[in-house]
């Protein structure tokens, strides 16, 4: 009978853990940006659900209230707290935290900031389901269509700071950003539009 022994080196075993931790990372990311791609489209439907009549707005808005309640606790909320866990062992356990100052992590400084923003964009959507739960509807839903896209523009933001790095020029990446902002609003207005014909050919 043959025996295999593997010894590991420290900087083997501390590969091996960092790997883990930013597949980890990785995977809360994807769920937790799951939960604020649909919960906005949640609220608009409830908000939505106002122009039925009385017994069929208490339905809908019920289910959706279920819906919320297990989207936000369920994935959304555990998703965000893991991807912040997991993202701060990374940036230790990779000795991200000694470069983010210098020229060569401005990128990470930059995608540090990014994500600041997403968790009080995260805190707003909290608001919003709050209020929304309490049966308070205080935003339209062409309003939490807007809104709904932030994530998008977070999202590719981040993405494309991770992957292209010191490669990736600000200024392009600005214009870059701005024009792809000005294209979901258009598609919005559109979207809008296109809503409002339907509804006045329906009457």
């Amino acid at each position: 009978m043959s025996i295999f022994i593997f010894k590991f080196s420290n900087s083997q075993i501390f590969k091996f853990l960092y790997e883990y931790l930013k597949s980890l990372h990785i995977i809360f990311i994807v769920t937790w940006f799951a939960g604020l791609f649909y919960m906005p489209r949640l609220f608009i439907y409830a908000t939505e659900a106002g122009d039925k009549n009385e017994m069929e707005c208490k339905v809908l808005r019920e289910q959706f209230s279920i819906m919320m309640k297990r989207l936000w606790y369920g994935i959304t909320w555990p998703s965000a707290i893991l991807t912040l866990i997991f993202g701060l062992s990374v940036l230790f356990h990779g000795n991200w935290d000694k470069v983010v100052f210098d020229a060569s992590g401005r990128w990470l400084l930059v995608k540090l900031i990014f994500v600041l923003f997403l968790y009080v964009y995260h805190f707003s959507l909290h608001r919003i389901f709050k209020q929304e739960i309490a049966g308070i509807y205080r935003y339209s839903s062409n309003q939490l269509r807007i809104w709904n896209e932030v994530a998008t523009i977070f999202l590719i933001s981040i993405v494309m700071l991770v992957v292209v790095k010191q490669s990736l020029s600000f200024i392009w990446g600005l214009v870059g950003l701005i024009l792809f902002v000005l294209l979901l609003m258009s598609a919005i207005r559109v979207y809008k539009r296109m809503r409002s014909n339907e509804f006045k050919s329906q009457k």
